[in-house]
């Protein structure tokens, strides 16, 4: 057999994980656009409630990512994190963070199948990162003035 249960399970989870991620940025962006465009505010400073806006919507998928990491690691064969302590909550959100932001400090370390899960959360992040950065940059060049 190829893959066990618990990789097949933590596969389909990350997939699951990936799809919800991927929704919730999409309408986090869709309600971004509904707002920006129907708002009296300066233009400018439009573009900094934006910027809020995206650090929030990227703080809740990290933290999305965060959980999935925790619960596939409260039953055993799934993997969990290699570090000092029992990882708790906030360390597997922390772990996340890093992941998701491709930046990997490697103070925590998956093992087992929940390593799936984390090259696909960098893959996942580096492209609603990226996505971010464009919508940010479409935005900026419709309202931005320089004479604000």
């Amino acid at each position: 057999m190829i893959f066990d249960k618990f990789h097949l399970v933590t596969m389909l989870t990350t997939f699951f994980v990936v799809v919800v991620t991927v929704m919730v940025h999409y309408e986090g962006l869709h309600y971004f656009t509904k707002w920006i465009a129907h708002n009296r505010l300066k233009p400018r400073f439009r573009i900094v409630i934006l910027i809020y806006g995206l650090l929030i919507l990227h703080a809740l998928e990290i933290f999305i990512f965060g959980i999935a990491f925790w619960s596939l690691s409260l039953a055993p064969g799934y993997g969990t994190l290699l570090s000092t302590a029992p990882p708790s909550l906030a360390d597997f959100v922390y772990f996340s963070s890093t992941v998701y932001s491709t930046l990997g400090f490697g103070d925590l370390v998956p093992t087992g199948p929940v390593r799936f899960m984390a090259g696909l959360e960098s893959v996942t992040g580096l492209l609603l990162i990226t996505w971010s950065a464009s919508f940010t940059y479409l935005e900026m060049v419709r309202y931005w003035r320089t004479d604000d």
